[in-house]
């Protein structure tokens, strides 16, 4: 059960992440009519995995709601510790 909530806490990160982005995107004109279609369909994604695995999770289909938040939690915790890994460990880029 623990792994459940380490998840959907991480999905829930993803998702702020990608709100944060999409309402500077709006402030500054990099989020167009061209591209809103696409920052829509990853916003609905990234909730419709959060709260799917809820009601999942609400009907005792523990595996199938890990399953579904590891397909966005596991990529982002390696993408996490990669950039952490670039930060302390201050490579030379020349």
């Amino acid at each position: 059960m623990i792994i459940f909530w380490i998840f959907w806490g991480i999905d829930a990160i993803v998702g702020l992440i990608l709100l944060y982005f999409f309402f500077i995107g709006l402030a500054d004109g990099s989020v167009s009519s061209f591209n809103i279609g696409l920052w829509l369909l990853l916003l609905i994604v990234s909730i419709s995995l959060l709260m799917g695995s809820l009601y999942l999770k609400s009907k005792e289909k523990f595996v199938i709601a890990k399953i579904l938040l590891g397909i966005e939690a596991i990529p982002a915790f390696f993408f996490f510790l990669f950039f952490l890994l670039m930060i302390l460990s201050k490579p030379n880029w020349q």
